[in-house]
């Protein structure tokens, strides 16, 4: 190992008990400790980039594959090896692995992957629009919805990391109007003149039916839920006939366990051959390089933007974990070690 980490304290965040409701600081502890020391076959990695996601809420709750307490948490996140006893990896090579949620990580071979280098493609963007969150929409929009030029396309939760991607792509795939659904006036604003919907509205503002119905009078073909909720019983009622519902996430009930679900006008489902369909982008790696082949040459060009919020220094992991949850954020959230910050950034937040 090189003399550099040896002197280099590692921190882990480790959750400490189960939330009922809406997490807090309180769940979470972080926990200082020796950096540790590759195995035979192993390299050690220097954290540089982590991903918060919705689905770690879901792990949080006492359930099968949830979170253990008291040990260390697990995310998608971006490093530098800095020490290798393998011959997969050399020392100064970038990867992406899922050991995150601390500030160095041991991996195996089989536990991460070298990122690719693409000229002009900042490194964020492999935990944006080329990481999970953008695989997550373009599985969503191509191999589980199977979007059709000129498909309308509503999408809930639309200024988060998966709902701005999905606009992002479905415009590039030769969708119709673009609908979207956002906490506040402010994000509705960012998706028409940033994002490119063609019609956004404020969920509070009303009863889902009637906000949906006033920004796409004509009906919907595709419905991209990542909420759940009532924006998913208003979909169900604009969907025209042989329309589509692709179940990302239900994250309005993540922090709500006990509240009533809405209900659901199900003979619609029959009438109109409605098909819902969810999938969990861990079975669609198989779809990583499509992805790229799809999404890099358009990132080059200019013509696909990522959507990114941008936290600097790992000691504010949870705090934009929690942030997140409570809608925050613009895009996708990425925390981001001191290291990485450009020189004219730094002492910014």
């Amino acid at each position: 190992m090189n003399s550099a980490a040896a002197d280099t304290t590692a921190r882990t965040v480790q959750q400490t008990a189960r939330p009922h409701g809406f997490p807090t600081p309180e769940h979470f502890e972080v926990v200082e400790h020796a950096v540790p020391e590759p195995a035979p076959g192993t390299a050690l990695v220097e954290n540089l980039y982590w991903s918060v996601d919705p689905y770690h809420r879901e792990m949080m709750d006492d359930l099968p594959g949830a979170f253990d307490l008291h040990a260390p948490l697990e995310g998608r996140t971006i490093g530098r090896v800095i020490a290798s006893r393998t011959p997969q990896f050399t020392e100064g090579e970038l990867v992406f692995h899922r050991r995150g949620w601390r500030t160095h990580s041991v991996i195996a071979p089989g536990e991460a992957r070298k990122l690719p280098h693409f000229d002009g493609v900042p490194l964020t963007t492999h935990l944006s629009l080329l990481g999970g969150t953008g695989l997550t929409a373009y599985v969503g929009l191509t191999r589980i919805a199977r979007l059709q030029p000129g498909d309308d396309v509503f999408v809930s939760g639309a200024a988060g990391g998966v709902g701005t991607a999905t606009a992002r792509f479905a415009r590039l795939l030769g969708a119709g109007r673009l609908i979207g659904s956002a906490g506040t006036a402010a994000k509705v604003r960012h998706l028409l003149t940033e994002v490119g919907y063609d019609a956004a509205f404020d969920y509070h503002d009303g009863p889902a039916a009637e906000l949906l119905a006033a920004a796409a009078p004509d009906g919907i073909d595709l419905f991209v839920d990542n909420v759940g909720g009532e924006q998913l019983a208003a979909a169900v009622g604009a969907l025209r006939e042989f329309g589509r519902i692709v179940r990302i996430g239900t994250i309005s009930q993540y922090n709500t366990p006990d509240a009533l679900a809405p209900k659901l006008h199900y003979p619609d489902i029959v009438e109109k051959s409605l098909r819902m369909e969810g999938f969990l982008v861990s079975n669609h790696q198989d779809a990583q390089q499509e992805l790229y082949d799809f999404a890099v040459p358009h990132l080059q060009s200019g013509r696909l933007t990522a959507d990114e919020t941008v936290v600097d220094g790992f000691e504010h992991l949870v705090s934009a974990f929690l942030g997140m949850l409570r809608g925050e954020n613009t895009g996708k959230i990425v925390i981001r070690d001191h290291s990485e910050v450009p020189a004219g950034a730094r002492g910014k937040q």
